[in-house]
């Protein structure tokens, strides 16, 4: 086989070629139904219906889009839901470093047992008419802390972090000792910089899991004013899905033409999906490389 530039074959730039042309078309897949859902949120409803919207939006309009934000409620419970997922996500990332720091330390005294209890929670849960009753009994309805207080730490995220501090160098705590840091300032101070990977990484997890957050907003929120946005969005789909189905397939004038239940959840899709694409590219870098570091340590 004849060599070309830089030693390689012309086998292998055509593998490479083609493994370029593959990935590609996988990413475009992959891709596409975000896009589709993007154009059919601007789309008409008979355009949806037809299935003539592909690429692009056929027949252009903001009808779904004002559905959702012309009451305001969708603006409200979107800062609610940014609330949530803040703040959540705070005392996730907290707690999940105050209990993964301590195990992952070979001086603690009764670290296996401790672990295996924590373990135990992965494997037995007590159920959701359990946890309805005991929120009910602490008086948590209808307040936010009925969603953070349940969910404070995910046992595998707690896992995963500890796996990565145990990958740690030992030397490194050890000096920092010698020169008179307490628990805290090594934790803070030394600890923390050098897990910016996997911090990155657990925090996308927890927001996008506090951002998507839905059941337990319906068990334990009963006031409109404090419901999320995911929850919102459920509500005003099933009351398009209502309306269209009162009036016979929509008949209320030139809107009913622009609306469909297709169109509805098209922009809520889009409107849900935004925030979080908007925030991912900033932390990308840390977040592929605590995922493929957690993933190999332990």
């Amino acid at each position: 086989m004849r060599p070309v530039k830089n030693g390689a074959t012309a086998a292998s730039v055509v593998g490479s070629c083609l493994n370029y042309v593959f990935l590609a078309c996988l990413s475009l897949l992959t891709l596409y139904p975000f896009w589709y859902e993007i154009a059919a949120s601007f789309s008409s409803s008979r355009a949806i219906t037809a299935g003539e919207v592909f690429l692009w939006p056929v027949e252009f309009n903001l009808e779904g889009y004002r559905r959702l934000i012309e009451d305001g409620q969708l603006i409200r419970a979107m800062g609610n839901t940014v609330v949530v997922t803040l703040v959540g996500t705070c005392l996730n990332m907290i707690m999940t470093i105050l209990a993964a720091y301590p195990l992952s330390r070979k001086r603690l005294y009764g670290r296996g047992p401790l672990t295996m209890f924590i373990t135990f929670t992965m494997i037995f849960v007590s159920g959701l008419i359990p946890n309805f009753i005991l929120i009910k009994s602490l008086g948590l309805m209808d307040s936010y802390w009925a969603l953070w207080l349940p969910g404070l730490v995910s046992t595998y995220n707690m896992f995963v972090m500890k796996s990565f501090m145990e990958g740690l160098p030992d030397e490194i705590e050890e000096s920092a000792s010698i020169d008179g840091a307490g628990n805290w300032r090594i934790l803070i101070q030394i600890m923390l910089p050098l897990c910016k990977p996997i911090l990155a990484a657990l925090s996308l997890f927890y927001a996008v899991g506090w951002w998507n957050g839905y059941f337990n907003v319906m068990l334990y929120i009963t006031r409109s004013s404090l419901q999320t946005m995911m929850l919102k969005l459920y509500q005003m789909i099933r009351q398009v899905d209502q309306s269209l189905l009162n009036t016979g397939g929509g008949t209320e004038g030139a809107n009913a033409v622009l609306l469909t239940p297709e169109g509805i959840k098209a922009a809520s899709v889009v409107i849900a999906i935004a925030p979080i694409l908007c925030v991912y590219p900033f932390l990308q870098k840390h977040f592929v490389k605590g995922v493929l570091i957690g993933s190999v340590k332990g």
